[in-house]
């Protein structure tokens, strides 16, 4: 439970109780559980249309909310998973392969977090190794060859800062992802599902339109790395998340984010099926658009993208 949502748990609690007194004693209190449940939706409600960015930031890092692999059901058709990257093995944190979106052969890529103890060690915690990037690059351009729009769900810290990492080329596997992806001929569409984090994110994120869930983060450090860099204390982290903005609402009124994709009252976790829909309404609505653009067209309109954010002086 986060600490934003300890008074919604205390009503959760009185409901509860008063259910098993009036079983207990065989006395009718279904008005006074009405009240409560109507408090709770209330309240719930309340909360969350004002949720400060330190909420949004343990909202995103929950361990139920959906991954990449809960989405895919829900969104596509037929999804085949591919593995490899031809150079190195098979990397468990980023996932990807061949699905129908519609009908509509696409390639769908993602980075891929654990359920539980046991598989977030397999995944890796999300974060993926030079050869996860280098799996991506492969599907990205065998989906241009075979003319397959790209999507992609982002859901990292980062990538993975080991030591073997980097000897097997980590930053260059993501620089390189940054450089083909600008130039692919075919649509892009890119959306933030959880933490969108540093470089490990941006190498699934040169896209033609950038999408970010509610709740979802997208940032160069976490909160608690700007923290210490900056007043070197990592405990100022919900004094970073407001100062850096790094949430969806932020980041779309920067200019950073084309479109902010709303959650149920409570968070994805609690509706998956329902935030199932509402992204694939999005993604349908935004390829659609995108369909209609010549492949020069759509290397133009990504660059474009990318110069027009932020500010400079000539």
């Amino acid at each position: 439970m986060l600490e934003f949502e300890k008074p919604l748990e205390e009503i959760k609690e009185k409901i509860v109780s008063l259910k098993a007194y009036q079983e207990k004693h065989s006395v009718n209190l279904a008005d006074e559980i009405e009240i409560l449940e109507a408090t709770l939706t209330k309240e719930t409600e309340q909360i969350y249309k004002n949720l400060k960015p330190w909420d949004r930031v343990q909202v995103a890092r929950l361990q139920e909310r959906p991954t990449t692999l809960d989405y895919i059901p829900y969104i596509f058709d037929e999804f085949i998973e591919l593995h490899g990257d031809r150079t190195f093995r098979d990397d468990p944190a980023l996932i990807g392969g061949l699905a129908y979106f519609n009908g509509l052969p696409v390639t769908v890529i993602g980075h891929q977090r654990g359920k539980d103890t046991k598989d977030n060690i397999y995944r890796n915690f999300g974060m993926a190794h030079p050869e996860g990037y280098r799996k991506a690059l492969r599907l990205m351009k065998q989906a241009e060859k075979f003319n397959r729009p790209i999507i992609t769900f982002i859901d990292t810290k980062g990538a993975y800062p080991g030591k073997a990492a980097e000897e097997r080329g980590q930053s260059e596997s993501i620089a390189k992802n940054l450089v083909e992806m600008a130039s692919l001929s075919v649509p892009v569409i890119s959306i933030v599902i959880g933490e969108g984090g540093s470089g490990g994110a941006l190498g699934l994120g040169v896209t033609n339109r950038l999408l970010m869930l509610e709740n979802s983060t997208y940032s160069v450090i976490s909160p608690e790395g700007a923290a210490a860099l900056l007043w070197k204390d990592s405990g100022l982290a919900q004094m970073a998340a407001e100062t850096m903005k790094i949430t969806a609402p932020d980041l779309f009124k920067l200019g950073v984010v084309d479109e902010v994709v709303e959650e149920p009252f409570g968070g994805a976790h609690k509706h998956l099926e329902n935030q199932a829909t509402l992204i694939k309404t999005s993604l349908e609505n935004h390829l659609s658009e995108l369909k209609a653009l010549t492949g020069e067209s759509l290397v133009e309109d990504r660059f474009n993208k990318y110069r027009n954010i932020g500010s400079y002086v000539d």
